[in-house]
């Protein structure tokens, strides 16, 4: 029962804290706002990032293109070869026939190009393979597979050529750029966590330090720390729940209004659907942050006043 009376009693003056320490308050909360308010820009700017990359690179591959006299046994063997390497992500098999429907389609307004297949009188275009990874660096260890097949002497007369070394500069130009936007967030994250712990230190230690007095005189009584840190810690939290719910409430108007904006910018992302559908990890990340800060900050913040 009286762990149950103190921890209201901290509770209370916890909040009569918050609200009696009226401007430190609202600085505080308007520096955590801005600090959670970057942190939900990072997680959404990440993940915006994210779709970007995999849109790019779901349009990266490595294909491998048959001669029109292979058979398909052939091709079901090279297939099941791919299928079976570590790295490859999914092996599509595209025939003859849908080859040339892909190639017509794609010159459809080309008048001229399409009378001269037609005067061929028949299909030039042979099967091929079209070889996915699991990641963007993995493609040189296809290639080289593949640049093995083409020596060996039974597969070679099957092969036509391999694209590889087309789409080369594509596949090391977004290897490296996933590679840079991944050290580049892990940093930024790292310096913001800093950098938010310390201005929350700092203008926590502001509220303490007006109650200072007040914390000698529990000191003097004979209080626990506990008692004496508790309703600190409190209002720290409140820092960080009301910061985190002013964040939320304003990511839906702002993401609202950029929501058809980023879908033409980065094509298929939205930010407003990212936002909804994401809303409860959102919010659990954005008002868990303040949580976190507040309760650390105070922590830190008043450990100087109590006595050793």
């Amino acid at each position: 029962m009286s762990l149950w009376v103190n921890t209201k009693r901290v509770a209370r003056y916890g909040l009569i804290s918050f609200v009696r320490n009226g401007f430190v308050s609202l600085t505080a909360v308007l520096i955590m706002t801005i600090t959670l308010f970057t942190v939900a820009f990072l997680i959404i700017s990440g993940a915006a990032l994210n779709d970007t990359l995999k849109q790019l690179t779901d349009k990266v591959d490595v294909t491998l293109y048959f001669t029109v006299e292979v058979g398909q046994d052939q091709i079901v063997s090279m297939q099941k070869a791919l299928e079976a390497l570590p790295e490859v992500a999914v092996v599509t098999y595209v025939s003859r026939e849908d080859a040339l429907a892909i190639f017509r389609e794609r010159h459809k307004g080309d008048q001229l190009t399409l009378q001269a297949i037609e005067e061929l009188g028949g299909n030039p275009l042979g099967a091929s393979l079209e070889i996915r990874a699991k990641q963007t660096s993995q493609y040189e260890s296809i290639a080289k597979f593949l640049e093995a097949k083409q020596e060996d002497e039974g597969a070679a007369a099957s092969i036509d050529k391999v694209n590889f070394s087309q789409n080369k500069a594509t596949i090391d130009r977004l290897t490296n750029i996933i590679e840079t936007s991944k050290r580049i967030g892990m940093a930024v994250a790292f310096i913001l966590g800093f950098a938010t712990i310390l201005i929350a230190f700092n203008t926590i230690r502001l509220a303490i330090y007006t109650s200072r007095d007040e914390i000698g005189v529990m000191n003097i009584v004979g209080a626990g720390h506990w008692y004496v840190r508790g309703p600190f810690m409190v209002a720290g939290i409140l820092y960080g729940v009301v910061s985190g719910l002013i964040v939320l409430l304003l990511l839906y108007p702002i993401t609202l209004w950029l929501g058809p904006g980023s879908e033409r910018f980065f094509g298929s992302f939205n930010v407003f659907d990212y936002f909804v559908e994401t809303f409860p990890v959102l919010f659990l990340i954005i008002i868990g942050s303040g949580v976190c800060m507040g309760a650390l900050s105070s922590y830190l913040a008043v450990r100087r006043y109590l006595r050793t």
